[in-house]
């Protein structure tokens, strides 16, 4: 029979610092299942505009609500960190940015192009 090591076992998430390379990733993930749930939103939106000159005004009206904005601007935003990170990981798979500081510096890198972007996607919904 084999002994068991006992081995301390920290369950204080407070206490645990992810890398920002981790963070990216979770991140990254986050903002692939908020993208795939806002193409539903989006769809259903586009499917009212286009029902009728009527639809159109309504799917107007939806929008133009401040918190419809808000989620507009939210779903750009996890859309513009998704395809950033998409293509760091693009690069990475061609062997780029695999050391650990290439690696910090390109994660740096991309919430610098979010938050850029994520500015841009403001203007235009606001």
């Amino acid at each position: 029979m084999k002994e068991r090591k006992s081995r301390p076992v920290n369950l204080d998430l407070q206490t645990i610092h992810f890398p920002i390379t981790a963070i990216a990733s979770i991140l990254h993930r986050i903002s692939g299942v908020i993208t795939f749930v806002a193409i539903g939103i989006l769809l259903w939106l586009l499917s009212i505009s286009l029902s009728s000159p009527f639809g159109f005004v309504e799917a107007y009206n939806i929008v133009n609500g401040f918190f419809v904005k808000l989620i507009l601007w939210g779903i750009l935003t996890a859309l513009s960190y998704h395809i950033v990170g998409g293509i760091r990981h693009l690069l990475m798979d061609l062997g780029h940015f695999e050391e650990l500081e290439s690696g910090t510096k390109s994660a740096k890198v991309a919430f610098v192009l979010t938050i850029i972007l994520s500015v841009l996607a403001g203007v235009l919904v606001w």
